[in-house]
């Protein structure tokens, strides 16, 4: 039996065009918590309602792409984009032969976001299995690996599907640049934003994620913005990139200042949602990605993204 010949490795840089996305998506982490029935008919009646794009990350649920393959079989239209995959979950062999295969099943429909997570819970959360160290160095080293990796299946000899970078800090910024299409940025406000565009330059993606509480019940916005940014608040990344942003650690503290939960989470009126929203594009942003921010992260907020349908699209 002849041993079949490997295609030629793309160049990191080759690339096949970003899905598009739209202008405004939809950030939740509520998919995880559905069952594959529940899911398919949200995503449907997302679709309709006109959203661009739906974005989730991985911690302890679904295996992001499996989920990618369930969202993009729900509905015709709505692309599907992780946010992130994270690069400790799988190998750097497995997370190209996934991207390449929701490409070919979907293609122009999928963007991969890929990121490095957090130490405590790469480390906390799978016990004995990584050390969390250098984490500019490995996410250079699992890009050179996924671009190298073998990939006989069909469209293996073709160009990479697109990919963003999840990035925060300036080193990784310049990373997003140089080896991928763009980059997805959370928890961030429109000044980042602006600095986020600069270091990407005007050819690369800028997906925003911006956090709401459509309210305009003072107490509730505080609560749920704090309830929100308080484990947040214990990640390195974040908090330098916070502390880097002009909060100080006491804006940090037990959950985050009145001040610190106003710059990172818009609440009000519909008016006050969209102005939110748009200070992202007028900084840079090519695409936001809205997370309701709703009693339990859990639930989906379903009524809420029925009227900010009627707002933002």
């Amino acid at each position: 039996m002849t041993t079949p010949t490997p295609p030629a490795t793309p160049e990191p840089t080759a690339a096949r065009s970003v899905p598009d996305l739209g202008r405004i998506g939809l950030w939740t982490a509520a998919l995880d918590f559905m069952p594959v029935s529940r899911l398919r008919e949200t995503v449907a009646e997302l679709d309709e309602l006109g959203y661009g794009a739906l974005w989730w990350g991985e911690t302890v649920g679904r295996e992001a792409f499996t989920q990618a393959m369930l969202v993009l079989g729900a509905a015709p239209r709505i692309a599907a984009a992780t946010g992130i995959a994270n690069v400790w979950a799988r190998d750097a062999m497995a997370a190209n032969a996934a991207a390449r295969t929701v490409h070919e099943a979907y293609p122009e429909r999928f963007l991969t976001g890929l990121g490095i997570s957090h130490s405590g819970l790469v480390e906390g959360l799978r016990p004995g299995g990584h050390r969390y160290e250098k984490p500019l160095a490995h996410m250079r080293e699992y890009l050179d690996a996924m671009d190298s990796a073998l990939y006989l299946a069909p469209g293996g000899d073709g160009p990479r599907p697109a990919r963003v970078l999840a990035a925060l800090g300036p080193k990784m910024l310049d990373l997003a640049r140089e080896r991928s299409e763009g980059a997805h940025t959370y928890l961030v406000t429109p000044e980042h934003t602006a600095e986020a565009r600069a270091a990407l330059g005007p050819d690369r993606l800028l997906a925003v994620e911006q956090a709401v509480v459509p309210t305009t019940d003072r107490e509730t916005a505080l609560r749920r913005g704090r309830e929100h940014l308080r484990t947040y608040a214990t990640l390195p990344n974040y908090r330098r990139n916070w502390l880097r942003l002009g909060l100080t650690e006491e804006d940090l503290a037990d959950g985050g200042s009145e001040r610190m939960v106003d710059r990172l989470v818009a609440s009000g009126d519909e008016s006050a949602i969209r102005a939110a929203v748009d200070a992202h594009f007028a900084a840079g942003a090519d695409h936001v990605c809205v997370q309701v921010l709703g009693e339990t992260f859990d639930a989906a907020p379903a009524a809420d993204w029925r009227s900010l349908a009627a707002v933002l699209l």
